[in-house]
């Protein structure tokens, strides 16, 4: 429950702090970092406008989205203390509790019969899944060099004690960061502030929702971002740190993480569309790095 707490409290300032880094690195004064939430408050307050195309799916589908990012943080650890829901493999149901979340949300797209949410539901569901096998690659590497299948389990066993774990964690930290731009519909796959429907992806998924169904969405993208940051922390809060410690390098590594983010965004370019599908199975070949290594250190390629 921990983690939920904290990934609730990033959520609240991790969408402002990337508008706000994007703002001055551009030169401009901006918004205020609590300004994404009084847009979705606003939302809040509103009605949904629901075609007369669509069924329940597409009601029903923002509700899950954001159900499946909830209970998928229940299930990460915090350093030192017991995950909610973890358990012997968990990383595996965590990884398709978030697919199930983003089938809804692409059916959902294409429930309205738009050709636009169409073609934005087909990409998100290929991004998706040509990043997967990085996610999995990335996390039966750390399984097999803790020897341990939970989450739990996992970070709390993981050291960066010596180069080579050093170099595994590096690679865990970036493959988590571009696994998040990528799930998220970030730079350099797509641009959030894009209004062109043809190079659309995430955007083009939402243009029929509204009010407090648009207000869910934005909830659970901010969620997903923290969720991310939480990942990327227990890679490198060291268990045996003190509370205030580790709640001191928590908030302090999600804050890099959005401003990363931030910068990212405004001095990277996005792909082409063509481009995306080898950019993110390069992913892939660099978890495969990270495995081959691990092999290497526990002596499983030495005859």
């Amino acid at each position: 429950m921990t983690g939920l707490v904290l990934a609730i409290l990033t959520a609240v300032f991790f969408p402002g702090v990337i508008t706000r880094v994007k703002s001055i690195a551009s030169g401009r004064k901006g918004p205020g970092i609590l300004q994404p939430w009084r847009n979705v408050f606003v939302l809040l307050r509103k009605g949904s406008v629901i075609s007369a195309t669509t069924s329940f799916v597409f009601r029903i589908a923002p509700v899950i989205y954001l159900a499946t990012i909830v209970v998928a943080i229940l299930i990460l650890p915090f350093p030192g203390r017991q995950s909610w829901l973890g358990f012997e493999g968990d990383f595996v149901f965590f990884a398709y509790l978030l697919a199930l979340g983003k089938f809804l949300f692409i059916i959902g797209a294409m429930d309205t019969g738009s050709s636009f949410e169409g073609m934005g539901a087909n990409r998100e569901a290929l991004y998706s899944m040509l990043v997967e096998p990085a996610f999995f690659i990335l996390f039966g590497t750390l399984g097999m060099l803790t020897g341990h299948t939970s989450m739990q389990e996992i970070f709390e066993y993981f050291r960066m004690s010596d180069y080579n774990s050093v170099i595994i964690g590096i690679i865990a930290v970036y493959l988590l960061v571009q696994i998040a731009m990528v799930e998220n519909s970030r730079v350099p796959v797509d641009d959030p502030k894009t209004h062109l429907e043809l190079t659309m992806i995430h955007e083009v998924m939402v243009l029929d929702h509204s009010g407090f169904d648009l207000a869910l969405i934005h909830i659970g993208t901010a969620l997903k971002f923290a969720m991310y940051g939480t990942l990327i922390a227990n890679c490198l809060i060291p268990v045996s740190w003190p509370v205030a410690g580790q709640f001191t390098l928590y908030f302090a590594i999600q804050l890099l993480f959005a401003a990363a983010i931030g910068f990212m965004e405004s001095f990277r370019a996005r792909k082409k569309l063509m481009k995306n599908p080898q950019y993110i199975l390069t992913l892939s070949s660099i978890a495969l790095m990270a495995f081959v290594l691990c092999l290497l250190l526990i002596n499983q390629m030495i005859r």
